[in-house]
């Protein structure tokens, strides 16, 4: 499809890109910052509305740049529905600055273009380009406060590991190009298909794109950011890149692998399976020992990568099934905690867990909620997180994975541990803190709708699963 014919299948990116440039321009004038939360907000909304008008199954865009797909779809509502939430609870962040807030927006829609454009890459180049501006606004966002030591100093760590990983990841696509003589995802499946490769150099050649998506979605040893950059970072922002760019992270993962080099499965299913493992026993036993809420979610971030990694390793249709869910599920309860995070965080000036103690007679409602999106964390039924383990363990069994369905559910048994810990404090110890100041109109609703998400999506399981089914008609097993 020719340039003029595939614009009409990019209108959200579009809606996104011009409202982006809007704010910023009239961020110079307009006194009430509020005004520029609400129309990126309205951006995002007028774009989700569009989505489903600009989707066409199976259709090549941009001379086969892009696609337009099931699966590439049902990220971009995920991409949209995270750049909304993360609005609206950086419009009730007290430690963003309205001073630089019309560019913080500008740069966060920007940010969604890039994952939207990723998970419907359809091209190594493309995927490069889309994932890398995805990093460089990353990188800025982090490093926002720029007055915070804490800040600056995540920034810079976040953009030093980035370009480790970014320059392995370009080094392996410069020689696929050289092997194949293109860079098209479609053209490399076929000759793949057509056994016309060596397969074993293929392979080490994938391995090194792994390690560009590896840092992305957080997993061993590529996980050495995680930790300082989720704390240095405004929260906000710490929501934002601790499910975004992991969803789109995985969404890559999923297209290579799973579909264009899954005749290749044989030969990587067994460092998938170590990187699994290591994944999620590195995060939950490190995040045992953190006394920093925000550095505990980041290790916990890391296992649960770990657990989705499961439904790739396992390579079925189940286990797909799986791993999407599971990506949903945990954009829902991190999200979700990380938003109560930033209401105690606006009162109590603190991220230490030791300062939640007796958070249940300061603030009821937010105790309970974070409860909640820790239980689901732990995997407790029937949160949506339950579920979302459920799934990738029993498509594991289902295929005889029964070393990785076991290292799961035993990780599963040490995370208990630490979520469990901070419900003691808010729950068992005596209060600390003084009155929790009042939480703004928008910080409560997001929070109320990723709560409502991760109780819908653990009662009323089958909607969301044929949502699911029909997103995965791509894979070609």
């Amino acid at each position: 499809m020719n340039i003029v014919e595939s614009i009409r299948f990019v209108m959200p990116e579009i809606i996104l890109l011009v409202s982006a440039i809007i704010i910023l321009v009239s961020s110079l004038f307009i006194r009430n910052k509020n005004a520029l939360g609400i129309f990126a907000l309205s951006a995002i909304v007028a774009a989700s509305l569009y989505l489903p008008q600009s989707h066409k199954t199976d259709t090549v865009l941009f001379f086969n740049m892009l696609t337009s797909d099931s699966f590439s779809l049902f990220f971009k509502e995920i991409s949209l529905f995270v750049a909304g939430i993360v609005i609206l609870l950086s419009m009730g962040y007290k430690e963003l600055t309205e001073k630089y807030i019309g560019e913080y927006y500008f740069l966060l829609l920007n940010g969604t273009i890039a994952m939207m454009l990723a998970v419907s890459s359809n091209n190594l180049l493309m995927i490069y380009l889309s994932l890398e501006m995805i990093s460089l606004i990353s990188y800025l966002l982090v490093a926002f406060l720029k007055n915070n030591t804490l800040s600056s100093e995540a920034g810079l760590k976040y953009f030093l590991f980035g370009a480790l990983s970014t320059g392995i990841m370009l080094y392996g696509i410069s020689l696929i190009y050289g092997l194949f003589g293109t860079t098209d995802l479609s053209i490399i499946s076929n000759a793949v298909n057509a056994g016309q490769i060596n397969g074993l150099v293929l392979l080490l050649l994938l391995l090194m794109i792994l390690a560009g998506l590896s840092f992305k979605c957080a997993l061993v040893p590529f996980h050495m950011w995680t930790p300082d950059v989720y704390q240095g970072a405004p929260t906000a922002v710490t929501a934002f890149i601790s499910v975004g760019p992991k969803a789109v992270g995985f969404a890559v993962l999923l297209r290579i692998f799973t579909n264009n080099f899954f005749p290749l499965y044989a030969n990587w299913v067994g460092l998938m399976t170590l990187i699994s493992i290591f994944t999620m026993t590195v995060g939950n036993i490190i995040a045992i020992s953190q006394t920093n809420i925000k550095r505990m979610l980041a290790y916990s971030s890391i296992a649960q990568a770990g657990y989705m990694l499961i439904g790739l390793v396992v390579g079925t249709a189940s286990g797909m099934e799986g791993i999407l869910y599971y990506i949903l599920a945990y954009v829902l309860m991190n999200l979700g905690a990380f938003g109560c995070v930033i209401i105690v965080s606006n009162s109590i000036k603190s991220d230490a867990i030791e300062d939640y103690a007796g958070l249940h007679k300061k603030d009821p409602i937010t105790s309970f909620m974070l409860s909640i999106f820790l239980l689901s964390l732990v995997g407790v039924p029937p949160l949506a997180g339950f579920w979302g383990k459920f799934l990738v363990f029993t498509a594991a069994i289902q295929s005889k994975f029964i070393l990785l369905a076991i290292a799961g559910v035993l990780n599963s048994v040490v995370a208990a541990y630490y979520y469990m810990r901070v419900i003691k404090y808010m729950y068992l110890e005596e209060p600390k803190m003084k009155d929790i100041s009042p939480k703004s109109a928008p910080l409560q609703i997001a929070v109320a709708i990723l709560m409502a998400g991760v109780l819908i999506a653990g009662l009323y399981l089958t909607p969301f699963l044929n949502w699911i089914r029909n997103s995965q008609s791509f894979l070609s097993q």
